[in-house]
């Protein structure tokens, strides 16, 4: 059931706006407000981790446990689809870097300077800082938008999933700093293995080589984060600049593109290879 999960959310999400839908994150958003103004968690962060994110993970796999006793388990696909939609990112990568494309084949650095910053949350000090960026955005937004997500849920099913997907929010929109270290400590480990599966995926479907000279420097480091491990990889796969002209910057980010569009496939290839093979 789980491959046929993975299809129905990759057709879902492509042709339906029901992603949109699922993705309502203002209550839970509002839940996260309360926690972190309460005097009683104040001092701590692991009781609103447990109340925002372990303990709707430990509902979802009680609730999973009753919903797959009957039935053949049947009845919990739906549950599946809701939570695998509920994990992928928020937005459109793609549509978020329309502008910075844009003003970056232009030749307007000013316009790609404010679209970074406005639509990518980049701000740099250095124009040559403003590709770089753009190109490590491009591929963190897939993999914590969609590649994390199908590594966990094909290996442990949705709770991981809801877990990956809860952690970000919190990283994303906690104000309290010892809250969202916590948080970005958590997903760090999280991040570990999928980040290096996919970068190992970049050299076999790009430039082997010159990702296996990333992978053997940092496929231990436990200090290098997913976005800056998965950065020089993709680069390193694509053979892309740092520093380009107009249209050769514009290349690179549709070259980085393609490069994760193959990965994907991979990714549901070997997938299904091994649910035949289980």
């Amino acid at each position: 059931m789980s491959f046929l999960v993975l299809l129905l959310v990759l057709l879902l999400e492509k042709f339906s706006a029901v992603r949109a839908l699922v993705q309502r994150d203002a209550g839970w958003l509002e839940l996260l407000r309360r926690c972190e103004s309460s005097e009683r968690m104040a001092g701590s962060a692991w009781w609103p981790l447990v109340l925002l994110v372990l303990l709707p993970a430990l509902v979802l796999w009680l609730l999973l446990g009753v919903l797959e006793s009957v039935a053949y388990g049947w009845l919990a696909l739906p549950l599946h689809l809701l939570v695998m939609l509920y994990g992928l990112g928020r937005g459109d990568v793609l549509v978020a870097l329309g502008p910075f494309r844009d003003a970056w084949r232009r030749e307007d650095a000013e316009a790609a300077y404010l679209a970074a910053q406005r639509d990518l949350g980049i701000d740099v000090e250095e124009g040559s800082e403003l590709l770089p960026e753009a190109q490590a955005y491009l591929v963190w937004q897939a993999y914590q938008g969609f590649f994390s997500v199908i590594f966990w849920y094909a290996l442990l099913g949705p709770v991981p999933v809801l877990l990956y997907r809860l952690l970000a929010l919190t990283c994303e929109h906690a104000t309290g700093t010892a809250l969202r270290e916590q948080a970005l400590q958590l997903r760090h480990a999280l991040d570990w293995l999928p980040a290096r599966c996919l970068a190992a995926t970049l050299g076999l479907v790009g430039h082997f080589e010159a990702v296996s000279r990333v992978l053997l420097e940092h496929l231990l480091n436990w200090g290098i984060g997913a976005r800056e491990l998965l950065a020089s990889a993709s680069r390193a796969a694509a053979d892309v600049p740092l520093l380009a002209s107009a249209q050769t910057g514009v290349a690179s980010l549709d070259s980085l593109w393609q490069l994760l569009v193959r990965a994907a496939i991979a990714w549901y290839v070997i997938f299904a290879v091994w649910t035949i093979l289980i």
